[in-house]
């Protein structure tokens, strides 16, 4: 018994110290996954590419998984990885989360290799660009080529001639990361058409947020895959970005998951009794004040969830000769940042009997507005019994000035009869009485308020002051000291960042819906902007991210020199202002009808780019629990009243786009006209209704509370 028991004891030792060996296991070789969705082009040599990598995996210690669903990109999945390859990937193939995922991998310590068109993807995602080391701007036909290897050192490069000739799909590229160790460059004068210079590398490594990338631009062919040559430099890239092979540690990851669409309601306040709801103001007690284009401003009354007149104005909202529609009326609305003491009400609105758009200040007492307290602050001429851009949107700055939008009062749209029209091009037609068809009359002149963001600071009497920092200093020939931006076409809604003073606005742009880059100009994009400065963003000579226009003759259809960004001029007869304007600024997000390039996530159709409020949370007066989530600070919210989005935009810490997101996207809207975060910090939404120039049943004013943990 005592022997049975010794053997059992040590029977039951060995098998401990086996089961721990089994747990701890031989070294289990490195996984890498190979991931080749795409939502673009799709190369032809992407199934021999999979083939060829699994080989070289297998035959150099490491195990390669390969798939093209996206949801495989997801923490769960990748910390089975020491690197992932992105092969061929082309377009939007990640969601936020996956995107979120994937930069948490790196952050973990994670590998990343690019090969060829993984340079193609994730445009508005900036990211993703910083992590692959820039960005596909173009290439030449298939051709020969020389490259040449810059470092002889590296695994992926040491076994190539120091001068390589290949024929392959040569990129250029944009928005180079600056801190790019480049491997292999090539050279310009050996095939045509090149466009980054002497300096024009093709494959590259850096360290980034943590991890490793490592990016190749070779391998469009079917052939690569069969080059004993392109596949070892292929392997140095891999090996590199495996490194240790140990798997990621996530407990390193920042990056953070934004909130499900789920924990979030929007709450229909008030629906079918709105007539052309234009903008609005939150008061500090909870009540909204909303303006509304035919003169009516009324009172949203929170306790009693009601809605009642406040005032009524007399405007100009059809055209006086046959009663046709305009879009001229009440436009726009805000509260002074000292309401709570003072009670001042600002009205944007176009006066019926007179050929103005003015700017008023009204007292507001009890549930109403005195109409017989206004103050006129600002005046100016606009064009009438024409279409269209009125503009009109107020906003304060954290420092007290007022922004005020104006648009360039010209029309869009086709003169009858005349053959050399602008077709949705830039409206440059300035023979004598064509002048609405001019809109370097207005946009584009110095010396008028119209198109423009204008910049005032308002004294307790209702005048007003020009503070520092706007475009032309007062006493400039030729010039209005009001204007803060100029080369506005309509800039429809607009807010201000509380926090930085950065003016943001949603210009929306012209018709034409493809390029005419021979004769005319590019096609027509909406825009979103951010002023951090006084500038000039272009318009009518520039649109999107300052694509030039040609000079026309609208008498011969002839087409002149593209207007030059860096020295514009407006020679415009029509121009009562300077000639030589301020050098034009490109837009901070640009996209037109049809798919965008720059900004896939934007989509298709119809557009109307609006700016909302940037999310604050430590400016509230007192934040609800209910107030969107801390995940949104620092987040510029941007809508499309026509395509019905809403996206948060994230920026970088100097304030350059860095990516956007949907926010709420399984919610439907109705033309969402304005957005106005309250004093608790919930968001509130103003819906114009689905038909143009009518009492919709689905205009309403509702607000949007989060329900998740704080």
């Amino acid at each position: 018994m005592r022997l049975a028991r010794v053997v059992s004891t040590r029977l039951v030792a060995s098998l401990s110290i086996l089961a721990a060996m089994t747990a701890c296991g031989p070294a289990q070789p490195p996984r890498v996954l190979l991931f080749s969705k795409t939502a673009g082009y799709r190369h032809a040599s992407i199934d021999v590419g999979k083939a060829a990598l699994i080989k070289l995996g297998a035959a150099n210690g490491f195990v390669v998984d390969t798939t093209e669903n996206a949801a495989r990109i997801s923490e769960d999945s990748l910390q089975r990885y020491s690197a992932v390859v992105f092969l061929h990937t082309t377009g939007n193939v990640l969601d936020r989360n996956q995107q979120i995922d994937l930069q948490r991998f790196v952050q973990a310590g994670g590998g990343f290799v690019g090969i060829h068109a993984a340079a193609d993807a994730g445009y508005d995602w900036k990211w993703y660009g910083r992590l692959v080391g820039g960005y596909f701007l173009s290439h030449p036909a298939i051709q020969p080529a020389t490259l040449r290897v810059t470092d002889r050192t590296n695994a992926s490069t040491a076994h190539l001639p120091a001068e390589w000739k290949r024929t392959d799909e040569w990129y250029n590229f944009k928005q180079r990361a600056d801190d790019l160790h480049v491997l292999m460059s090539i050279d310009e004068q050996s095939y045509t058409g090149g466009a980054n210079g002497a300096t024009h590398p093709m494959s590259w490594y850096h360290d980034v947020d943590g991890g490793r990338s490592w990016y190749t631009a070779l391998g469009h062919t079917e052939e690569s895959y069969s080059d004993s040559l392109f596949l070892k430099h292929v392997l140095g890239g891999i090996k590199y970005a495996i490194g240790d092979a140990r798997t990621p540690d996530f407990s390193r990851a920042t990056a953070v998951h934004p909130p499900a669409d789920s924990l979030f309601t929007k709450t229909v306040l008030n629906a079918g009794e709105l007539n052309e709801p234009t903008e609005m103001a939150v008061l500090p007690n909870g009540n909204v004040l909303i303006a509304q284009r035919h003169g009516d401003v009324v009172l949203y009354k929170d306790g009693e969830r009601t809605l009642r007149p406040a005032a009524r104005l007399a405007v100009y909202d059809k055209l006086t000769a046959t009663g046709g529609t305009v879009e001229e009326g009440l436009l726009g609305l805000t509260i002074d940042p000292d309401f709570t003491r003072n009670h001042f009400v600002y009205l944007f609105y176009s006066p019926k009997d007179t050929s103005v758009n003015r700017l008023s200040r009204f007292v507001f007492e009890g549930d109403s507005m005195r109409v017989s307290s206004e103050k006129i602050v600002l005046q100016f001429y606009s064009q009438r019994e024409i279409c269209c851009h009125t503009g009109g949107s107020l906003a304060f700055a954290p420092t007290g000035e007022l922004f005020i939008s104006t648009g360039d009062n010209s029309t869009p749209f086709d003169e009858k009869d005349n053959k050399f029209a602008s077709h949705g091009f830039a409206p440059l037609d300035d023979r004598l009485g064509h002048e609405p068809y001019d809109a370097r009359r207005s946009s584009g002149n110095t010396n008028d308020l119209r198109g423009k963001i204008l910049r005032i600071r308002i004294k307790p009497d209702g005048s007003y002051e020009i503070p520092a920092g706007n475009l032309f200093a007062p006493g400039t020939p030729d010039t209005r000291p009001e204007i803060y931006v100029m080369g506005d076409r309509n800039p429809y809604r607009i807010s201000v960042d509380q926090k930085t003073g950065w003016l943001y606005w949603g210009e929306v742009g012209p018709d034409a819906a493809s390029d005419t880059l021979d004769t005319r100009g590019p096609r027509g994009y909406d825009e979103i902007n951010q002023a951090r400065a006084a500038g000039n963003f272009g318009w009518p000579l520039f649109v999107g991210n300052n694509l030039p226009y040609h000079a026309w003759d609208y008498a011969k259809g002839i087409s002149g020199a593209l207007f030059d960004s860096t020295a514009p001029r407006n020679d415009s007869r029509n121009n009562t202002g300077a000639k030589v304007l301020p050098p034009a600024r490109g837009a901070f997000i640009w996209y037109p009808y049809g798919d965008s390039p720059d900004f896939p996530s934007v989509g298709t159709g119809g557009r109307t780019a609006m700016a909302g409020p940037v999310y604050r949370p430590s400016l509230l007066s007192s934040r609800s629990d209910r107030a969107l989530p801390l995940y949104y600070e620092g987040k510029l919210l941007t809508y499309d009243w026509i395509r019905g989005w809403i996206m948060a935009v994230s920026m970088q810490p100097n304030g350059d786009y860095d990516a956007m997101e949907p926010f709420m996207p399984s919610t439907k809207l109705h033309a969402l006209i304005d957005m106005e975060l309250g004093p608790d910090g919930r968001l509130y939404l103003l819906e114009y209704g689905s038909e143009w120039f009518k009492r919709n049943k689905d205009a309403a004013l509702s607000v949007v509370e989060y329900r998740g943990a704080r």
